[in-house]
Order: structure tokens, then C-alpha cells, then sequence
């Protein structure tokens, strides 16, 4: 199965999250993934001017493990806890600090703090959505659960406070503690900010409960000497959002597989383009050893005969060359990328960009697109490019299981894709518009030039063939909204 989330980044990019979730008991799970991007002629973006080399500059893409689903309650007090797996490796490491039990150690921290945050966000969304009569109970557990999370894991400090364990292996439990406060902390503001918006008639109860919440980590971390934002401290609020960036990176390192990028079908193009060298040889040596028999060596046809078979043979090579390179990219992908973690291969993934000519998009993809106004699907002037972005994922089930003890469902390919160069042919973002005013005058407002970019996304794999469409509002200014369509 393949889900997708669509987003904004920040005002210069689009974020797509597409989750590849492998099926348990199917040994080779196998996925595509089509991005067809209908782009307005005026911007000015066509093969000729958006080159695929700037297309991936353009494009950044991280490939992840996707995080295990817990439950916060499950998190908290379930038989089958991270908690289980993270105090077995502090006892491990505490007694035999070997090698692998440090790296063990290491990687049940990072584990932990990551399937922590994603069940905040998640409950966190869920208590947002839920009706008021159930809000007092629900932020009640919530408070609970995560007084009992820290305790849990502060507790664990006992049993590696011995004399094997030194200041390195310690460091990384106080990384986790840091992550784990502003974690709860960050999330608890979230959850108090969603509350606050949907206008809950209880919010000021609610808010007393869960600001206890908040500070308590922030005396907790006052305690421990870890920063905190304060109001009146610029330089100290920066180097504070600098560090938790890099605690992020720490907490979720684990589950970012290793890359191998490289061209996909290199050995066979260069087969084929010896092939055309081979061609344009064969061509060039037939006609010189036709024109040698006939007029003999040394003579003015056979002159003739070499320089313009010379002549022809390149236009010959480069001919071939160019039919061959169009024959593999309708075959093969731009790149070929192994995905493996702890040095165990766990599949691969494939992907390429090309604009597609109008006449050769898929008439299910076109019916997707839905030019419903009547302006833009009569106007031959307002004609749009379209761009395909390929992705075909390959994920071997058994091992991916033999990666970890918990159970991961499939890996994450998130896509960041900058509009800048978009926008560089954009209007200005305010158009000047004029409407009367008192007095038999006049006045001049403004509203926003805005460009639609719309994606259509094909979702396939042995149980789903799926389309959805998307639509980015942009403007000079940046992207104004995400919409599904």
C-alpha cells in the first residue's frame, strides 16, 4: 500500500511524504509511484529551459525507515513497551560494555525517542479532533501517560550510573532526556495551541493541566542545566533552536537507510553507444572498399568517397547515439538507488523526470487533471507543460524484518521541491485593481497574482491503483496553500 501526504514545507517548498507500507507476508513487495506535474506555459519551464539536472537540484529527497505505531498508552505501560527492549540494553551495556551492546544501547535510545515523538504528534491530533465530552479524560490520560514515560525512562539512569560506563555512553542517555523533555513540552503546546483554536468552552480548565505539564520539563531541564527559550534572550533562543536541530538528527539517524545512488543502465548505454560507433564504421568501410574496387586505389572518387563517408559517419553515430538514448529512457530510470541499513541490502528504489508531450499523457491522467473552467480549457494560449516524476520502489520483506526487533512497516520517501525557479517568471504578487468610492471618485486595491500548479499522483501496487490530485497556489511571494482537490 502506498500513502502520501502533501504539504507545505516553508514558502519556497512543497513537501511530499510517501509512505511505501510493505505487505507481511508477501516476501517482494513492489510499488510505483507517478508525479505528473501540470506546470502553466508562462512560467517559462520546458525541456529546453529545466534541464533534469536542474530538476534534481531542485528536488531533495530523503528515503527512511517509517517509525514504528505505538499508541502514548502503549508507550506508557503496555507489556510490549519500548521500555522493554531499552532497559535490556542498559543492562546489557552496564555489564558486558562490548561493542555491540553499546551500538545496541545506542540504537534502543534513538528508537525509543522516535516512536515517543510520533505517538505525541499523534495523540496529540487525536485529542484535538475529539468532541468536548471527551476532552476531560483524554487530556487527563495524556498527562498521566507522559509523567509516567519520564519517569520510566529517568529511572534507567541507575542502572548505568556503575563504574563500567563512561562519559561518551552517558552522554548519549542525557541527548535522550533533552529530546524526550522537548519533545512532551513541544507537543503539549501544540495540543494546547489546537485546543485554544477550536474554541473548546472548557480550554481554560484544560490549560491549567497541561501548562503543569510544561512546567514541570522546563524546572526539570533548568535543573539540568539544558537550555530553554527564554523571552529576552535572542543570541540564547538561536543557539537554542540550533541544538535542537541537531538532537533531531541524533533522535531519527536510526532510521535513515544508507544510499547508493547511481545511473541507472550505465553498462547497457555504453554497450549501445559502441554499437552506433560500430554502425557508422560498418557504413564508412563499406563505401570506401566499394569505390576502391570500382575506381581503384589512389584515385580522385576514392578521394571523394573517404572524406564524405567521414562526413556521414559521425552524422551516422550521432544519429544512432541519440535513437538508442531515447529508446533507453522510455525503458530505463535516471537513477538506481540501493537502500540498505546496518550494511544489510533491503531492496532499491528507481526514479526519473522527463516532460511528456500532451498527446502522450494517459487520458485517465488528463481526466484527473480536470480543466473544469471554461477559460482555461479553451484558451490554446494558457496550454500547460507537463512534467513526470517516476518512482519505483522494491522493499524485501523478510529483509527488512531481519533489521529489527520491532516491527517495521515499510520505508518513507520524502520529497522536497523548491519553486524558486518557478517563480523567477512570475508578475508581480499585487495586481492593482480599481473600485469606486464616495463621492463619485476612486480608489486603487490590490489583490494577489496567484499560479496554480496541479499534481495529479498514481499511486500503484498489487492491491491499489489509485489517483489523487493536488493543487499549489503560488505567487511571487511563495507558496500559499496546499489543497486537495
Amino acid at each position: 500500500m502506498i500513502d502520501e501526504n502533501v504539504k507545505i514545507h516553508d514558502k519556497n517548498s512543497a513537501e511530499i511524504k510517501v509512505g511505501f507500507v510493505a505487505r507481511k507476508k508477501q516476501k517482494l513487495n513492489n510499488f510505483s509511484m507517478n508525479i505528473w506535474m501540470f506546470i502553466p506555459n508562462s512560467l517559462d519551464i520546458n525541456r529546453f529551459t529545466y534541464s533534469k539536472a536542474a530538476f534534481y537540484r531542485d528536488m531533495k529527497s530523503n528515503i527512511r525507515l517509517i517509525t514504528p505505531v505505538y499508541i502514548l498508552r502503549d508507550v506508557a505501560e503496555s507489556e510490549h513497551s519500548p521500555f522493554i527492549y531499552l532497559e535490556k540494553s542498559f543492562h546489557n551495556l552496564a555489564s558486558q560494555p562490548t561493542r555491540t551492546h553499546k551500538s545496541q544501547y545506542e540504537y534502543q535510545i534513538k528508537m525509543f525517542l522516535s516512536i515517543l515523538k510520533s505517538s505525541l504528534r499523534e495523540e496529540v491530533e487525536h485529542i484535538t479532533a475529539s468532541p468536548e465530552e471527551d476532552l476531560d479524560y483524554l487530556i487527563y490520560n495524556y498527562k498521566s501517560q507522559t509523567q509516567l514515560i519520564t519517569e520510566k525512562y529517568r529511572s534507567l539512569y541507575k542502572i548505568i550510573n556503575v563504574p563500567t560506563i563512561n562519559k561518551e555512553l552517558m552522554e548519549y542517555f542525557k541527548y535522550g532526556d533533552e529530546f524526550m523533555s522537548n519533545t512532551i513540552e513541544f507537543h503539549t503546546f501544540r495540543l494546547m495551541q489546537g485546543l485554544k483554536k477550536t474554541g473548546a468552552a472548557t480550554y481554560k480548565q484544560h490549560k491549567e493541566m497541561l501548562s503543569d505539564i510544561v512546567g514541570d520539563e522546563i524546572k526539570y531541564k533548568q535543573e539540568k542545566n539544558f537550555p530553554v527559550a527564554q523571552k529576552e534572550n535572542r543570541k540564547g533562543n538561536n543557539e537554542l533552536v540550533y541544538r535542537l536541530s541537531m538532537l533531531k538528527k541524533y533522535a531519527e539517524s536510526h532510521l535513515f537507510l544508507n544510499i547508493d545512488k547511481r545511473k541507472d543502465g550505465a553498462v547497457v548505454e555504453q554497450l549501445l553507444f559502441s554499437l552506433a560507433a560500430g554502425i557508422s564504421m560498418v557504413f564508412a568501410t563499406v563505401i570506401a572498399f566499394s569505390v576502391q574496387q570500382t575506381y581503384g586505389n589512389f584515385t580522385m572518387p576514392l578521394f571523394v568517397a573517404l572524406v564524405v563517408s567521414y562526413m556521414l559517419k559521425d552524422r551516422i553515430k550521432d544519429f544512432a547515439r541519440y535513437y538508442f538514448a531515447h529508446k533507453m529512457g522510455s525503458r530505463y530510470f535516471d537513477h538506481k538507488i540501493s537502500m540498505s541499513i546496518n550494511e544489510k541490502n533491503i531492496g532499491w528504489a528507481k526514479e526519473s523526470m522527463d516532460f511528456i508531450a500532451d498527446k502522450k499523457v494517459p487520458a485517465e491522467i488528463l481526466k484527473a487533471r480536470a480543466k473544469t473552467a471554461f477559460i482555461e480549457a479553451n484558451n490554446p494560449a494558457n496550454n500547460e507543460k507537463v512534467l513526470l516524476y517516476r518512482t519505483h520502489m522494491f522493499i524485501d520483506r523478510e529483509k527488512l524484518d531481519a533489521t529489527s526487533e520491532y516491527s517495521i512497516s515499510g520505508v518513507n520517501s520524502i520529497i522536497r521541491f523548491n519553486v524558486m525557479r518557478l517563480m523567477k517568471n512570475m508578475d508581480n504578487a499585487e495586481f492593482p485593481l480599481f473600485c469606486p468610492d464616495e463621492d463619485d471618485d476612486f480608489r486603487v486595491i490590490y489583490g494577489d497574482k496567484l499560479y496554480y500548479i496541479n499534481l495529479v499522483l498514481q499511486k500503484i501496487s498489487d492491491e491499489q491503483n489509485e489517483l489523487l490530485r493536488y493543487r499549489i497556489t503560488i505567487s511571487r511571494k511563495g507558496i500559499q496553500k496546499i489543497e486537495k482537490m
